[in-house]
């Protein structure tokens, strides 16, 4: 497949579990993409007899122009379509004060550029203000809640990104969010180059938009932050499902459909 998830002529040797062709003309290390550990009956059981009934927090992460906001698209209508009360979120935003603290870390409102500390802290800021008053009431009120990017960006773009202290992060991480962790990330894997041609088209589709500050940071930078991610996906393996993103949407999709049921999560 080539960047848009069209057919190509070119196939890449690399051994995947979830998705066989990444973007054409782009060769790396192969990378395992896998599903989280399954869980089974008697598991899923005896969770739901220790606590009532309540909401799914699903989060997706990846690389710039991974397809995020389409899949989250495409979840919450399948989700929807049985039935479910769904959420969508996403990060930086989801509430006044999240979407003003948006226009600052991405559209640079604030007009002065912005320390590595200061960014982090905002986006901590707008990450509890959405915890607090959209995911966690919806998640008691036993609604999904699907969430494009959440503190795993922080800590692939700010940690892995800018250097800062990874386990300093997590710790913040775990401050802003307290106890809305979520049920399973989905990390939509792509090769930079790939995610960047599609930034592309998304700018000539759009007449008139401009990368945002995160956009305009250099190869190297998005590069460690892939990196990290993987790494992170490495190290959470029961909490991650990694796809390979670089193929069609709905191939895409029906990869983490896949994965939700694998991991006790679909509806159906």
């Amino acid at each position: 497949m080539d960047c848009s998830g069209h057919a190509a002529g070119t196939e890449v040797e690399e051994k995947y579990l979830i998705g066989s062709r990444p973007c054409a003309e782009i060769r790396r290390k192969p990378i395992e993409y896998r599903m989280p550990k399954r869980e089974n009956r008697s598991e899923i059981s005896a969770k739901k007899a220790v606590a009532p009934r309540c909401g799914r927090f699903i989060t997706l992460e990846g690389p710039e122009g991974c397809g995020k906001t389409t899949q989250v698209k495409l979840l919450v209508a399948r989700l929807q379509s049985y039935g479910e009360k769904v959420v969508a979120a996403r990060e930086p935003g989801g509430t006044a004060t999240g979407e003003a603290i948006r226009n600052i870390l991405q559209h640079d409102s604030a007009g002065e550029p912005i320390g590595p500390e200061a960014e982090t802290l905002l986006f901590e800021a707008s990450r509890a203000q959405l915890c607090r008053q959209v995911i966690q009431p919806a998640l008691e009120s036993g609604a999904w809640v699907i969430c494009d990017r959440f503190a795993d960006s922080t800590t692939a773009y700010q940690g892995y990104g800018r250097g800062l202290s990874v386990e300093g992060l997590l710790n913040l991480n775990r401050f802003a969010i307290g106890e809305t962790v979520p049920d399973l990330t989905i990390l939509l894997d792509i090769d930079i180059s790939c995610g960047f041609q599609r930034v592309a088209a998304r700018l000539a589709i759009h007449n008139g938009q401009t990368l945002d500050r995160m956009e305009r940071e250099d190869r190297v930078f998005h590069e460690k932050v892939r990196a990290g991610y993987l790494d992170l996906a490495r190290k959470q393996p029961d909490r991650f499902l990694v796809v390979d993103a670089a193929r069609n949407p709905v191939t895409v999709f029906n990869d983490i459909w896949e994965g939700l049921r694998h991991a006790g999560l679909t509806p159906d």
